[in-house]
């Protein structure tokens, strides 16, 4: 566009040159030689612009005739090029596909045509063909060439590492992706698997820096990487709690104002302040994450705060913690453990009960009972609120990739990711007893209402008869027809409407079944988490 531009303007100005010489005629006289030539301006002009013309135009067809071997040469070298990246598209569109005898045939074609130091795609090309084919080592040592090269050594550092990650060499893949990371922190793979390895070492310091490093090149978000610090730090703080109480402090606090809401983190900021003597700053931090997501440790922290503390002291901050976040069960339950070590087995019997009737679960069937051994020893309460405990949901846990614990860690056991640990109630397994009308089918709850008729009389021997001592009541197990576990387990713990208390009132002081007896006649059952 500049050039058609550039060359209408020198045309324009031509013709107005012409033109102002048109308007004012002239002669030019030439003497040459003896003779004189006269002619008129106009004419003069037109032929000086003719010469020049025909200069220019000679000089065009010398120096094309001259450099015509250089532009024959470049002709066939441009289109062998060509020719070779098209080989090479070819070759990478079919190794994308998993077409590996065609990918073999182009990355052949595209090195006879393009020089493969000229165009490294064709060693990956190569690498891919070789992958396509099972040759790995092969591939490896293809991977391993380009690290000699500058512009290649990032992939063949991915290609390295995705070998090691595919023979499960886990040591081998972090060591390739340490070396991309500190070339090119930028990189998700490299920095996701070093900074996995930097918390499976221990060494919080270094996975800080390399967070900071992910979110200066904006490869995560703000707030991702304000989790991530969150995270480490805690870590850091937990590690350095008996070591370097003032370091762990500083590092539970930072953690703490980065995510108020993560119970690890306040409780490690927490028992830091508390160490320190700083019962006030270390309560409210607790009370504010008591307020976003109630949590046991925090419970168990926050009364726990002064130990020097009496037994009622620690049921008035455990009610302290109920008037932050009331209607929750963990509140209920917070406060009923308070009571039970009080001996206010009112109170704790109330507060469990409530705790049930918000989230029926084992813990709470379990405080219970401890409630009702302490206060009554009925052991027949007993069994029948472990046998709904038995039943109930599991309680929450820390669970990462299908691993439950019991405290919180901040690299998953079986994967080693980076915060993988939730607060949330571990899956049961397949086999576990549910107790919920709802997920028993039809049939089940059928077979639950509809009583079940023996095939024949039960003889009930009378002992005190003369003659029948020694002897038993026929069984009549063998005539009934059995209710199966899923039937069993669909029978709600309690009915809708009815008081858990008056329940508990009907139940027979029964003493149990003897245990050794019990295990002869009926087979275990066994809890699989």
């Amino acid at each position: 566009m500049i050039r058609l531009l550039v060359f209408l303007i020198v045309v324009f100005a031509l013709g107005l040159g012409f033109a102002w010489l048109a308007d004012r005629p002239g002669d030019m006289v030439v003497t040459f030689n003896g003779y004189q030539y006269q002619v008129s301006l106009m004419v003069a002009a037109v032929a000086v612009v003719a010469v020049v013309a025909g200069v220019m135009i000679l000089w065009w067809l010398v120096k094309s005739l001259w450099n015509s071997p250089y532009t024959i040469s470049r002709y066939f070298r441009v289109r062998r090029r060509d020719r070779g990246y098209q080989a090479l598209s070819t070759g990478m569109i079919a190794a994308g596909a998993g077409d590996g005898a065609l990918a073999r045939k182009k990355t052949k074609e595209a090195a006879k045509l393009i020089r493969s130091d000229q165009e490294p795609l064709i060693h990956l090309l190569e690498a891919q063909a070789s992958l396509l084919e099972g040759d790995h080592e092969g591939a490896r040592q293809k991977f391993e060439s380009m690290l000699d090269d500058p512009e290649m050594r990032l992939l063949g550092l991915r290609g390295l590492y995705l070998e090691a990650e595919r023979l499960g060499d886990r040591n081998a893949a972090r060591h390739y992706a340490g070396r991309a990371a500190a070339v090119a922190p930028q990189l998700a793979w490299a920095a996701e698997s070093t900074l996995e390895e930097l918390a499976a070492r221990g060494d919080w310091d270094g996975a800080l820096k390399l967070v900071d490093a992910q979110k200066s090149t904006r490869q995560i978000e703000r707030d991702a990487a304000n989790r991530r610090r969150a995270v480490l730090l805690t870590a850091k703080a937990q590690s350095l709690a008996d070591s370097d109480p003032a370091a762990a402090r500083t590092a539970a606090i930072e953690a703490n104002k980065l995510r108020p809401d993560f119970a690890p983190a306040a409780v490690a900021a927490a028992a830091a302040l508390f160490k320190q003597n700083d019962v006030r700053k270390g309560s409210k931090i607790l009370e504010a994450a008591w307020k976003a997501e109630p949590h046991p440790e925090i419970a168990e922290l926050y009364t726990h705060a002064r130990p020097g503390d009496a037994v009622l002291d620690r049921l008035n901050r455990a009610k302290k913690l109920q008037e932050i976040k009331k209607n929750h069960a963990e509140s209920s339950m917070t406060v009923a453990r308070a009571a039970l070590d009080a001996q206010d087995f009112s109170t704790a019997r109330r507060e469990a009960e409530a705790a049930i009737r918000m989230d029926r679960r084992e813990g709470a069937y379990l405080l219970l009972a401890d409630i009702e051994e302490a206060e009554t020893g009925d052991q027949g309460k007993v069994r029948q609120l472990l046998s709904k405990a038995v039943r109930a949901p599991r309680d929450p846990a820390w669970v990462a990739d299908g691993v439950a614990s019991e405290r919180w860690s901040p690299v998953s056991p079986v994967t080693g990711r980076l915060d993988a640990f939730e607060w949330r109630a571990p899956m049961e397994r397949l086999g576990q007893l549910i107790d919920s009308r709802e997920d028993a089918p039809e049939a089940t709850v059928a077979a639950i209402e509809a009583p079940a008729k023996p095939e024949k009389p039960i003889d009930v021997i009378d002992h005190s008869a003369p003659g029948n001592e020694g002897k038993r009541a026929e069984s009549h197990e063998d005539h009934v027809t059995p209710v199966t576990a899923a039937a069993f387990a669909a029978v709600p713990a309690d009915a809708e409407g009815v008081d858990p208390a008056e329940e508990l009132a009907r139940l027979p002081d029964d003493p149990g079944v003897d245990p050794d007896e019990e295990a002869e006649k009926s087979p275990r059952r066994f809890r699989l988490f």
